[in-house]
């Protein structure tokens, strides 16, 4: 069944295999100069799956990133795609104190705006870590000058999560500031995730359209999507001494992740996170 009544985001996290938090055990920040770059030729599979579709999205630009391939900045914006940002390091928020997340958001935003020449607004953090503890964040984020954050998870998750939070796209009180989380369903009075990653490539695809069909249908809202460059790379370098959860969570189906995307893209009707959630169109 198709729906294409409802506008819904699509988003990029742009970062490299080797920058995910679930492998900070393993890699060292420090050897990130050292391995294999594979971020590039990733985002440009992405870029070329919105091209095919002619659909534009955000992409969620990691500031080491940025800084090191400039021009696949300015290619996401010369192609009519939102720039937005993920932060500098891929530090979690949880692991920061105040000071440093202001230094994070604000160079990151400094950095892309000066190579994208755009004005970015949107802010994802790493590893969905605005959580209970770090809900300080959203006051640092409107004062760096963001309009929306999307980096809450209404889930629970042993990782990250605020499991009672809205569902749904909602103003933090007494800021300029509106935060969208991932998508869920509800489903036996608990929310499961239907808005990407690690769950999209889990679950069969006729229950990941079945449920952002219900958040469409159903509930007359949009579902906000996100996937990484990496899950469209099956053969990018193998971790080991890795945890067999983590291992299950990072490498499962991504031969299958592609062709999930192109029917995905096809199945419903996509935007930016700008267009849908503050109403301004490219």
């Amino acid at each position: 069944m198709s729906n294409k009544k409802i506008t819904n985001a699509m988003s990029v996290d742009v970062e490299d295999y080797f920058q995910v938090s679930a492998f900070e055990s393993v890699i060292d920040r420090a050897s990130w100069d050292s391995l294999e770059c594979r971020v590039e030729k990733n985002t440009h599979k992405a870029l070329a799956l919105f091209e095919e579709a002619d659909i534009k999205a955000t992409f969620f630009v990691l500031g080491w990133v940025a800084d090191r391939y400039p021009r696949l900045v300015r290619e996401i914006v010369d192609n009519g795609h939102e720039l937005a940002s993920h932060g500098y390091s891929h530090s979690r928020i949880t692991t920061l104190d105040k000071k440093q997340f202001r230094e994070e958001v604000r160079t990151s935003k400094a950095l892309l705006e000066d190579i994208g020449s755009v004005n970015v607004k949107g802010y994802r953090a790493p590893s969905y870590s605005i959580v209970e503890s770090t809900l300080w964040a959203h006051e640092i984020l409107a004062e760096e000058g963001y309009r929306y954050s999307s980096s809450v998870y209404p889930i629970k998750h042993d990782l990250y999560g605020i499991p009672d939070a809205s569902r749904f796209s909602y103003e933090i009180a007494a800021l300029d500031l509106t935060e969208i989380p991932v998508s869920t369903v509800e489903m036996y009075g608990r929310n499961f995730p239907c808005g990407g990653g690690g769950y999209f490539r889990l679950f069969p695809y006729r229950l990941s359209k079945w449920a952002i069909a219900r958040v469409n249908q159903d509930e007359g809202n949009p579902c906000n999507f996100y996937f990484h460059p990496w899950e469209l790379d099956p053969d990018q370098p193998r971790q080991k001494n890795i945890p067999l959860k983590t291992r299950f969570r990072h490498y499962l189906h991504l031969r299958r992740m592609e062709s999930r995307l192109q029917r995905l893209l096809k199945d419903f009707s996509w935007g930016t996170m700008e267009e849908v959630y503050l109403g301004a169109a490219k």
